[in-house]
């Protein structure tokens, strides 16, 4: 079994995307992730809900969880104020983990190789050109090696 055979289709964005779009896209798609790609579709980087979540909440309810209480649940749809007029990029932490990338011949065993060497649970599948034709996750990647 081969890369090709185990990636799926996913939703990519940009860098200059506003992050509210990339936000919609997560939630609508019930995605942890987004993969970021350049003009020409080369995949660049991840960026992880939970980034999402550290730019949009208010300081005080990351450094005190219990803070949060104090915004009661009606008035939780305006933490994502927080996000503001940025975009993709001012999203992404300073330092972004490389999304690793395989060829679509790459067999199974190499691409969890590359995905535990590189602790991100998604492999993008790349053509010639490096442009990313679809991604393998991590339960997708266990789902095939297990059989089910």
């Amino acid at each position: 079994m081969h890369a090709r055979d185990v990636a799926v289709s996913m939703s990519t964005v940009a860098e200059s995307l506003p992050a509210r779009e990339a936000v919609r896209v997560l939630a609508a798609q019930d995605l942890p992730g987004l993969v970021v790609v350049d003009g020409k579709g080369r995949p660049l980087t991840v960026l992880a809900g939970t980034q999402v979540l550290r730019m949009a909440l208010p300081s005080y309810c990351q450094d005190d969880p219990a803070l949060a209480r104090v915004i009661d649940e009606d008035a939780a749809d305006v933490v994502l104020d927080g996000v503001g007029d940025r975009t993709v990029a001012d999203l992404l932490p300073r330092k972004r983990p490389e999304l690793p990338a395989v060829r679509g011949n790459a067999t199974v065993l190499e691409v969890a190789s590359i995905m535990a060497r590189s602790n991100v649970p998604l492999v993008a599948v790349v053509d010639e050109a490096g442009v990313m034709t679809g991604v393998i996750t991590l339960d997708g990647l266990l789902d095939r090696m297990l059989g089910t």
